[in-house]
């Protein structure tokens, strides 16, 4: 069985960084394209950044020049580097993989920007 592990969520100020992290664990034997989404109270799940097998990089709009989505192969693992965080921020964050090409969720980290 596999799982994605997120970690790295918290409250932060605005205009602070956060990392947040995840693991893919398991009888794993291919992963290919990972990547974030959020969801805040009252809003659909929406994409924040996704990056392929080969590393290229997707961003939403709104998280351009901000957070930079990264990966290590060789540990299975996903980064979501979050810097110059506002309130429109906070959101549950999802990590996201094709694993086994099953389409895998983790069960969400919390990230809360407030003063």
């Amino acid at each position: 069985q596999v799982q994605l592990v997120e970690s790295g969520g918290g409250l932060v100020q605005p205009g602070g960084s956060l990392r947040l992290s995840c693991a893919a664990s398991g009888n794993i034997f291919n992963i290919g394209t990972m990547g974030w989404y959020r969801q805040a109270p009252g809003k659909q799940r929406e994409l924040v950044a996704t990056i392929t097998g080969g590393g290229r990089p997707n961003y939403a709009d709104s998280v351009k020049g901000r957070f930079t989505v990264s990966r290590d192969n060789a540990r299975n693992t996903v980064f979501l580097q979050m810097n110059s965080l506002n309130a429109e921020d906070t959101a549950v964050y999802y990590c996201n993989g094709l694993v086994n090409r099953y389409n895998c969720w983790g069960q969400g980290t919390q990230v809360t920007v407030s003063s």
